[in-house]
């Protein structure tokens, strides 16, 4: 077999960085702004214009109990945005009750602050083209419970470290306006940290909330992508998707309590993550979803569930607890993903809607604890090309959806087990139309594909699991 030693084209080689534009910096330009105090930044952000860059100098800044930095009616374009920065990543510190105020604005970008507020930052859906890049969230801990909500479309919020709270509350809300069941459009969160939530509560302490129960139908169009999670123990849910048609990708969840969850709404993607050493994986309910290469490893707790109901479909007129409930998974496609090492590993569950039509094929499945796959009922399942291994009994996967083999790993220095030549994962998956053209590491997949998330290759990945320098205020 000689598709193994892959040339990587430009385009390929594009899969590991994201367009994200021209990074701010500090240096001096001829917009620049220089402030230095309370009064004076809020009188340059009355009179700024497209392309102004308000620098703020290095200091703590106490916004006075009933004051906000306002920034209304204020309109960049999307090529020459109003800015406002610290002179330096982090050295502008906000504190007070409240920070920026925003309202009937666009193309405005944050830059390098380190928020220490004690209530809500808002971007509410008067706004457009908001972007948050580089700073440093960590509200006062006996504060609002939600410190960043995002009701504004295209909005993008990259590079910032949202950390160390003790308390109920969410790093990071997207949402949508108060008037309406819809969501906020094309929501870009990338490159950002988000770490140290130890609140011990069972709910409501999630590092990502997309959406709600009452939006759970409507369509986001987020895409949530090279993000990392570290130590996110306030929730079972560290991405917390209550929309439909979004994009979750690239990112990485390690020695965490939470996981990925499709909690509410339809046709999701979560493709390419890596969730480690913590305890919860990957959790989906709703129609439609995709759940394609993603490394599931270490985990405590369930490395995948596929979701039953206490609905068979959630749809307009229901009542508030129908909508709270869950919905049942159906018609999900679940391929080549690598679920390695983990306690439980593929279940399901006993609510009264099984899920259905689903399909599992192509999953690289090893285990050496209970059973590899112990689902509830179910009801059009199709089961193809399987791999299991490992001392755990295959469980209730029927006969004819997998093969038992060692898939001879070797574990690279990142961490990650992949496939040796040796493998008998190598071209043995069999499902046609799968929509993958890579692996999770980013080598193409070709028109004969591997069983699990990883494509045997020859040379070095181009993704891996994220650690603290790829991401946050100072990531490339």
């Amino acid at each position: 077999m000689q598709r193994r030693t892959f040339l990587r084209t430009a385009t390929v080689a594009a899969l590991a960085t994201i367009p994200v534009g021209t990074a701010l910096t500090t240096s001096a330009s001829a917009a620049d702004i220089p402030v230095s105090s309370l009064t004076a930044l809020q009188n340059a952000i009355n009179s700024a214009k497209p392309g102004d860059r308000i620098v703020v100098a290095d200091g703590t800044y106490t916004v006075p109990s009933g004051g906000a930095l306002t920034i209304s009616g204020k309109h960049g374009t999307s090529s020459a945005p109003i800015t406002i920065v610290s002179q330096s990543r982090g050295g502008a510190v906000l504190k007070g009750e409240r920070g920026f105020v925003l309202s009937n604005s666009s193309f405005i970008t944050l830059s390098g602050f380190a928020f220490r507020q004690s209530t809500t930052l808002e971007l509410p859906a008067d706004c457009s083209g908001i972007r948050l890049t580089r700073n440093d969230f960590q509200f006062a801990d006996t504060g609002a419970a939600y410190w960043l909500f995002v009701r504004a479309d295209d909005t993008k919020v990259d590079r910032n470290h949202f950390h160390n709270k003790t308390t109920t509350g969410i790093f990071l809300v997207i949402d949508g306006p108060d008037s309406t069941d819809a969501m906020a459009q094309n929501v870009h969160v990338f490159r950002n940290h988000f770490s140290d939530h130890t609140f011990t509560g069972t709910n409501g302490g999630e590092p990502i909330r997309l959406g709600v129960s009452g939006r759970a139908l409507s369509s986001a169009h987020a895409v949530v992508e090279y993000n990392l999670f570290e130590r996110c123990n306030g929730d079972p849910e560290a991405i917390s998707v209550k929309s439909s048609d979004n994009t979750v990708r690239y990112n990485t969840v390690r020695a965490s309590r939470g996981g990925i969850v499709l909690r509410h709404g339809n046709r999701s993607t979560v493709e390419s993550n890596h969730v480690l050493d913590g305890e919860e994986g990957i959790r989906l309910y709703g129609n439609d979803h995709k759940v394609v290469n993603n490394y599931v490893s270490g985990l405590s707790g369930r490395a995948l569930v596929i979701g039953s109901g206490t609905t068979r479909d959630h749809h307009e007129g229901e009542t508030e607890t129908e909508r709270r409930g869950n919905d049942a998974c159906d018609r999900a496609l679940i391929a080549h993903n690598s679920l390695i090492g983990n306690t439980k590993t593929l279940e399901g569950e006993t609510r009264t809607y099984e899920p259905q039509n689903v399909v599992v094929a192509d999953n690289l499945l090893v285990g050496d604890t209970g059973s590899l796959v112990a689902m509830g009922a179910t009801t059009g399942f199709t089961w193809q090309s399987n791999l299991l291994w490992g001392a755990a009994s295959n469980g209730n996967i029927p006969a004819g959806g997998f093969t038992r083999a060692d898939p001879r790993l070797t574990q690279g220095t990142d961490g990650v087990k992949r496939l040796t030549s040796a493998s008998p994962a190598i071209g043995a998956a069999t499902l046609a139309g799968t929509p993958v053209t890579d692996d999770v590491d980013g080598d193409p997949r070709g028109s004969v594909r591997d069983i699990g998330a990883d494509e045997y290759a020859t040379v070095p990945a181009l993704r891996h699991p994220l650690t603290a320098s790829d991401v946050g205020p100072n990531a490339p």
